[in-house]
């Protein structure tokens, strides 16, 4: 991830955070190997050690895969409680079924993951609601003035309204500049001042962190010296487009302009990574997969005959033309999930609670299941594990028409999983595809190993809760 992107999230709070996790991670380890020690049998200090090293990273693994790391997660103490319950539980399969059979020499016990997992749920659930209740963050948070009142200031007044979408940053208010057209915010959200004479002083006496550029007309409006000596004593001065991509995870396409397109740092990426390795990793993910979930795809192929295969004759796999790498049409496959006759009035979007969705379609849509059989597309190559999600002819050359750059996201391979069906996990209309797109051009300029990897081990929530559609 590019240096912008880290900047918004690598604030001293999150550190203080993930720091406060690990000890008590270590430290739920330790206990529990100490009163395993001391009642059952003794284990030394440095094998005690290592466990407690590899039981703290295991843990973070499981816990960014259920959520619990989403900066925009949106739970009350109940709900924290059972990411953290599943997460150990999580935690407790990966080490026994898993790393203790591959190196048993590193088993302390049974008895010995029950108690540091017991005491790591206690101190965990209790942290986190220390921690948020006291609203921690706002001991690192970015004081920003926005300089524009208009319509571009305006997507961040209505982007950004809840707390959770500001955890890094406060917005101490909008500066009305010449050309701006009216937007609506609101009077006491402005910042009235004499911008071209005394910004620089305005700045220092309100301690400004950040200024973000969004006026409506730039050009001769804004006070280039102030601008320039601010940036010289350490206030970042940024773009509205990057502000909004640093703190959002999307690109905003509406604000998007041709060069900002050419010269934007992270569009690039070496294509012997995306032709030879990609490809490679895929196809042994997708062989790993097929050797664990075929007996959930034989019970779900058993389901689907059951519920209507056997009286129509209809078949349980569904075939559908998709547009993919480089506007090459596919085909891609998945479960059916539909009746038979879904379409007999013509390609139509696919709603919330459609009632064209048979009842196993409603269920095996709710955690993705109908989306296993696309593993034979990513062996085929059509598809990776990661990318854009691909989408149907019909669609696609009337959104390409109304939407701009919607033809930028096939530019990358399409996924089982991507970056947008993380952010935005449902979308059944033009607008959501506006939506996701926004999140699927974040994709594409942000694109590395280590990104897949993180988007496909939080996939893990969107299947465990029911995410899916």
């Amino acid at each position: 991830m590019s240096k912008a992107s880290r900047y918004g999230r690598n604030t001293i709070a999150d550190k203080l955070f993930l720091l406060g996790e690990v000890t008590l991670l270590l430290v739920a380890s330790m206990l529990a190997s100490y009163l395993h020690d001391k009642y059952l049998f003794a284990v030394s200090f440095e094998h005690q050690l290592l466990n407690a090293v590899l039981f703290a990273a295991s843990v973070m693994l499981c816990a960014l895969s259920v959520g619990l790391y989403d900066q925009k997660l949106r739970e009350g103490q109940k709900g924290i409680i059972k990411r953290v319950v599943i997460t150990l539980l999580f935690n407790a399969i990966l080490l026994e079924l898993i790393v203790f059979q591959l190196f048993p020499s590193l088993h302390i016990g049974t008895a010995y993951l029950a108690g540091a997992s017991a005491l790591a749920a206690a101190l965990l659930s209790g942290f986190r609601a220390f921690f948020h209740y006291h609203d921690i963050t706002r001991i690192s948070r970015r004081r920003v003035l926005v300089l524009g009142a208009g319509e571009r200031a305006s997507i961040i007044e209505r982007r950004m309204r809840r707390s959770v979408d500001k955890r890094n940053f406060d917005i101490i208010g909008f500066t009305p500049i010449e050309g701006d057209k009216d937007a609506g915010i609101p009077s006491h959200r402005l910042a009235h001042f004499d911008y071209k004479n005394d910004l620089f002083q305005f700045v220092q006496e309100h301690r400004i962190d950040q200024l973000v550029i969004a006026c409506d007309e730039r050009r001769n409006m804004l006070p280039v010296e102030h601008l320039f000596k601010c940036k010289t004593r350490g206030i970042d001065v940024i773009e509205i487009l990057d502000f909004i991509e640093r703190e959002t995870g999307q690109i905003a396409v509406n604000l998007i302009y041709p060069s900002w397109v050419i010269y934007a740092n992270g569009l690039e990426l070496n294509h012997a990574f995306k032709t030879n390795l990609d490809y490679k990793l895929n196809v042994v993910l997708a062989v790993l997969m097929l050797a664990v979930t075929w007996p959930v795809m034989l019970i779900t192929a058993l389901c689907i005959y059951l519920e209507d295969g056997y009286k129509t004759g209809a078949s349980i796999f569904y075939r559908q033309l998709r547009v993919g790498y480089d506007g090459k049409p596919f085909y891609i496959v998945k479960f059916r999930s539909m009746r038979t006759d879904a379409e007999k009035n013509g390609a139509r979007w696919a709603t919330e609670n459609d009632d064209r969705v048979t009842r196993v379609g409603r269920f095996i849509r709710k955690y993705r299941i109908d989306e296993l059989p696309q593993l034979l597309n990513v062996l085929s190559g059509d598809m990776g594990f990661v990318g854009p999600r691909p989408e149907r002819p019909e669609f696609v050359s009337q959104l390409a028409k109304d939407i701009p750059y919607y033809n930028q996201r096939h530019n990358v391979k399409p996924g089982l999983t991507g970056w947008a069906q993380l952010k935005y996990p449902y979308g059944a209309t033009a607008e959501d595809a506006q939506e996701k797109l926004k999140f699927d051009l974040y994709y594409i300029k942000h694109r590395s190993l280590m990104l897949d990897l993180m988007i496909l081990v939080r996939t893990v929530e969107i299947v465990l809760f029911g995410k899916g559609r």
